[in-house]
């Protein structure tokens, strides 16, 4: 969710249906701490509407854990979460995010390190996979459990498995028994496939985790959060203001430090559903400024109308 995730998008996703909990983009530690810090930082900006929010960092270097977490503190963050699940090849390559897998004494430091920073004064959890290149749920996640993390997300895929097969949502009932069995307080949260609240639940009580997180499933509906039994469906012209809002608040708060071609990774969310919506879209995709972006969705509208 890079590049997806960061406040603009919280706060929209907010004033449609607000989740229990926001995460941040994840942020990495060693770039924090080094000269690049003013870029790097943009991902830890939020605002009073999206708490409570928790800090999401990556790494491999236990003291640059250390060091952002009490920074994190200090920010106002409700927790922080460690990401040993991300399977880009960037992250990878170094060790990091999902790699961690391959090197669970390096991944025991960073938590040990990461609450120390804390001081205890907040959550610190880890959000990872069933495996690496095989399922290897039982070895690793009772290493984690061991750790006595407050919080565990598990992605129901192996990192070779990127999200191109099913979730296996039977291991993540396994990660509850495994919790169960060693008889930790830590809260287990379901990750994958699951597209809205509804399922959420469904998901909770068939595999009996403490919770849900949803990812990729908010670009199929803004409003997948809406906990009424039927979720919202939003109408064309709800999405394409929705998008205006968007766009409108990416340039008040960023202005000139982020381009704006970050947002046509949203574009499918809100065109979407309606007749010649592809070929709407693909003008939207080639725009060189918002303001043409703004003459798409003038445009659309008006032929709605007619």
């Amino acid at each position: 969710m890079e590049d997806v995730t960061d406040t603009v998008f919280r706060q929209i996703v907010a004033s449609c249906a607000k989740p229990d909990i926001f995460f941040t983009e994840f942020m990495n530690c060693d770039g924090f701490m080094s000269e690049g810090r003013d870029q790097v930082s943009k991902r830890l900006k939020f605002t009073d509407i999206e708490h409570p929010i928790i800090a999401q960092l990556w790494g491999i270097n236990p003291k640059t854990f250390f060091e952002v977490a009490k920074i994190v503190v200090s920010m106002g963050f409700d927790g922080v979460d460690i990401n040993m699940g991300c399977p880009q090849r960037r992250m990878v390559k170094d060790g990091a995010c999902a790699a961690l897998i391959k090197n669970p004494s390096l991944a025991k430091e960073i938590i040990i390190a990461t609450k120390e920073g804390t001081n205890r004064r907040i959550p610190v959890s880890v959000k990872t996979r069933i495996g690496y290149k095989t399922i290897e749920t039982e070895e690793w996640i009772s290493h984690l459990l061991s750790c006595d993390i407050d919080a565990l997300t598990v992605h129901g895929r192996t990192a070779q498995e990127m999200s191109k097969e099913p979730a296996h949502w039977d291991e993540i009932e396994k990660v509850v028994m495994i919790r169960d069995e060693m008889k930790k307080d830590t809260v287990i949260l379901g990750n994958g496939d699951v597209k809205n609240f509804k399922e959420a639940i469904e998901k909770c009580k068939d595999f009996r985790v403490d919770g849900v997180m949803i990812g990729r499933g908010i670009f199929d509906n803004p409003w997948c959060f809406d906990r009424s039994n039927k979720p919202h469906q939003p109408t064309t012209k709800e999405l394409l203001t929705l998008m205006k809002n968007h766009i409108d608040l990416f340039a008040k708060t960023w202005g000139n430090t982020k381009h704006f071609a970050i947002l046509k990774k949203f574009f499918k969310i809100y065109i979407n559903g309606f007749d010649n919506a592809s070929d709407y879209r693909v003008r939207a995709m080639e725009a060189q400024s918002i303001d043409e972006v703004y003459e798409s969705i003038d445009d659309i509208l008006h032929v709605l109308k007619d």
